[in-house]
């Protein structure tokens, strides 16, 4: 029930990109394929760079996100003879044509949405030699760790290094100021009863409580879904999970709590009543245009919620369940890979060090991105105007960096597992076709199928 977009070329630098459809497959990668060997990057005694002749790195990005855009503008301006082939789809077409993608056309450098069934099929390069040489082994260890899989390719989280981020990022509640004022939000909930009088006094005024997309290919209410989880639960569980953990389950009694919170919220009437049939970029332009009082979202829409709504926009962490409970996020690397056959692999990995070590870099992450770089402890750091959204959501990241509340997304449990299990299902909760129990019990079947039966 997917409904592809077409993937949209772009052009990049002085490159002048033509024609052409991406794979629409989700199957493995055909037998017609050849087979990748293991690679493992540069050695440490050889510094990778993208040299002095002309280059063209191929990247196939996710749409709607400036920041790797422009980062790879920056890095032409600072490195000329480098030119970008770019390619955009949806997050969720990513994650099926990945496999097809990176055996028979396989980019430079490309959005991830997890690594593990990449890694098993030999489709991506083995990044060890490439920390040993940029120094990455010597960053604070939890910024690689949901990058890492162990020997056999099962279990994430630990192991060698498959791929790198661009910045951490974190996923909370925006919210409308003006509106906020209209139904006297004086200042965000603390508690999740908290959160729901300000769902209800928005509706009694007439305000749209929610703005959330759940369109076509994407299923956005795994976002407030995954906030109502971690308001109700640890966070150590959901990540065994994504991390595919032997014996983990999604089907627990605290998630079966946010499950049915989020079916009240959906026959409360707290989101629109086409929700879905919007998709990301419509959610934003509502939202934006004063069409919701929340928005469950990440900060990668700091900087330009601080241009489109200057002054007007805030951000919170979803608030626990429990008064003075400990709180978690969706907090992750935006993960980036190089394919195992890509022709340019030393420049792309050169690219990602710069990202991450870059002063000039480093500021557009933050201003751009709105969230934390990668990159050594104590590295340049841009200062952040008081008052922005920006600023809220840093100062978030600290926070649940303090209640060591991170969590990858439960999108990223498999490749699949986005697109063929969570979004149809949460579309049919939305139209009353599926029961929060049902929810829970067709995600974790599917599960326990795409990660061979773990």
């Amino acid at each position: 029930m997917s409904r592809r977009a077409r993937p949209r070329w772009h052009t990049a630098a002085l490159v002048v990109i033509t024609g052409g459809t991406l794979a629409a497959g989700c199957a493995a990668p055909g037998s017609d394929a050849p087979k990748a060997e293991p690679a493992t990057g540069t050695s440490a005694s050889t510094a990778p760079a993208c040299g002095t002749a002309p280059v063209t790195l191929k990247a196939y990005f996710e749409t709607g996100f400036p920041l790797p855009k422009a980062l790879t503008t920056e890095f032409t301006k600072q490195h000329p003879n480098v030119t970008w082939n770019i390619r955009e789809d949806q997050f969720a077409v990513i994650t099926q044509n990945a496999p097809r993608v990176l055996a028979d056309d396989p980019p430079d450098l490309m959005r991830l949405p997890q690594v593990s069934e990449l890694v098993k099929d030999d489709l991506l390069k083995n990044m060890d030699g490439y920390a040993k040489a940029f120094g990455w082994d010597a960053w604070p260890a939890s910024q690689l760790q949901q990058m890492r899989l162990a020997p056999g390719g099962k279990t994430r989280g630990e192991g060698s290094l498959y791929a790198m981020g661009l910045n951490f990022s974190m996923t909370g509640v925006f919210y409308n100021k003006k509106l906020a004022a209209r139904i006297g939000m004086s200042a965000p909930p603390t508690t999740l009863a908290g959160l729901d009088d300000l769902l209800a006094k928005a509706k009694a005024a007439g305000v749209d409580p929610i703005a959330q997309f759940n369109g076509g290919a994407t299923g956005g209410l795994a976002f407030p879904l995954q906030n109502l989880m971690a308001a109700y639960g640890p966070a150590a569980p959901i990540n065994d999970w994504i991390f595919q953990k032997p014996g983990a389950t999604i089907d627990t009694p605290s998630n079966l709590q946010a499950a049915r919170h989020l079916e009240k919220w959906i026959k409360a009437g707290y989101f629109w009543k086409d929700v879905n049939a919007v998709d990301y970029a419509t959610m934003m332009s509502r939202f934006i245009g004063g069409k919701g009082l929340f928005m469950f979202d990440g900060d990668w829409e700091s900087g330009n919620l601080d241009k489109q709504m200057a002054g007007d926009a805030g951000f919170f962490l979803m608030p626990s369940a429990q008064d003075g409970g400990k709180l978690a996020a969706m907090s992750a690397p935006l993960v980036f890979g190089v394919g195992a056959r890509a022709k340019n692999a030393d420049c792309a990995a050169f690219f990602l060090n710069w990202v991450a070590t870059d002063s000039k870099a480093r500021d557009i992450t933050v201003e751009v991105g709105g969230s934390h770089p990668m990159g050594p402890a104590g590295a340049h750091m841009p200062a952040v105007k008081p008052g922005t959204v920006t600023e809220s959501t840093l100062a978030a990241g600290a926070k649940i960096v303090e209640d060591n509340g991170a969590m990858d997304f439960i999108a990223n449990a498999t490749g699949a597992i986005y697109a063929k299990s969570w979004t149809p299902n949460l579309q049919k909760m939305v139209a009353g076709q599926q029961t929060p129990e049902g929810l829970l019990t067709a995600v974790q079947g599917d599960y326990t199928s795409q990660a061979g039966g773990n």
